[in-house]
């Protein structure tokens, strides 16, 4: 018999089990659920620590930190879930500094009455999602709350990582003069979310782009290491990443309609759902700053890594205190790309 067999003689009911309040209590049936769910599948040397804490050794160069909470519904999506949806944010929001992502911590609030069934597979995709970033999850936490205190499951995930001596990458650098380059189509993970909530089909499925960048971020940086700042257009799209960076570095922005990457069918779902799909989130996609006489070199260095065979050059950064983003429409006009004025896709990530 082995040790947990005898620690838990009876094991969990994943399959026909629900989540309870005794799960958070911090007792017995809390420390079977983290052995024989969380600590089954997110196995690490770190982890085996059993700690309340990950303890390692600190790398050269200067750390990154970066915490993301995960509220998206539905929890399952076309294209991802909530657990590598959580993985793959926290990995890319470290990377944008231009840093090798680490280590993750995971933090779950669960609902009383959740299926154990689809607790697990959430973090059996998490998992992966880990595993094939190379990136572990390493230390985490568990809480339960009443049934109708929650949305079944919220995830906030932790990373850290290292930033190479000499790489300054960061919003306030971006100066006038510089090329703007997106690494490929805008708006899928939005509105996959927001077809799959509303239980719309359309003729071509719409996945979302959910994916951990810190590979093509390294391959940018390594040939590049001149790239001003680099941001991922999560929450709010392109046009409210664009607004951030334009007034943190006290500049403007001139984008060009037609080089914008922009499926078909995400179009058409945009203007049937009545969206603008510069608003719209993705989970997969960066946008890189850098001086103009880099930008076709950058391009080709993304157009070679498979996350951004789609990349384009949108756009050139302008002087202007005011901070204004405009863009040059398909029929010759301007028009303002403005901040979002609140919410157009709540839950989304």
């Amino acid at each position: 018999m082995s040790r947990m067999e005898k620690r838990f003689p009876t094991k969990i009911n994943m399959r026909r089990g629900k989540v309870d309040m005794t799960h958070g209590s911090g007792g017995r049936a809390m420390a079977q659920l983290i052995e024989e769910l969380f600590a089954k599948h997110f196995d690490n040397e770190l982890l085996r620590q059993g700690n309340d804490q990950a303890l390692f050794d600190a790398p050269k160069g200067r750390m990154v930190m970066s915490v993301d909470g995960h509220v998206v519904s539905p929890l399952f999506f076309p294209g991802g879930d909530i657990g590598s949806l959580s993985v793959h944010g926290t990995i890319n929001d470290v990377a944008m500094s231009g840093a090798v992502p680490l280590y993750l911590s995971a933090g779950f609030i669960l609902e009383e009455g959740y299926p154990l069934a689809d607790l697990e597979k959430i973090v059996i995709s998490m998992a992966k999602a880990a595993k094939d970033a190379g990136v572990p999850v390493v230390t985490g936490d568990t809480k339960v709350v009443e049934r109708g205190k929650g949305d079944g499951v919220f995830i906030t995930t932790t990373g850290i990582g290292v930033v190479p001596d000499g790489l300054d990458i960061s919003g306030a650098n971006v100066r006038a003069g510089d090329a703007i380059l997106i690494s490929g189509h805008i708006g899928d993970h939005g509105v996959a979310i927001m077809s799959s909530r509303e239980n719309l089909a359309f003729e071509t499925r719409i996945v979302s782009d959910s994916a951990a960048l810190h590979g093509l971020v390294a391959d940018m940086v390594a040939m590049v290491p001149e790239i001003h700042a680099l941001r991922d257009p999560t929450r709010g799209g392109l046009a409210s990443a664009l607004n951030e960076i334009a007034y943190q570095a006290e500049v403007g922005m001139k984008l060009f309609e037609d080089n914008i990457p922009l499926r078909g069918e995400v179009d058409a779902a945009c203007e049937f759902l009545g969206l603008d799909p510069l608003y719209v989130a993705n989970e997969g996609k960066l946008v890189a700053f850098c001086p103009a006489d880099k930008a076709e070199e950058l391009l080709a260095v993304m157009r070679a890594h498979p996350l951004g065979e789609h990349s384009a050059i949108i756009g050139e950064v302008l002087e202007d205190d005011m901070g204004f983003v405009t863009m040059e429409t398909g029929f010759g006009g301007t028009r303002i790309v403005d901040w979002l004025a609140g919410e157009q896709l709540p839950r989304i990530c």
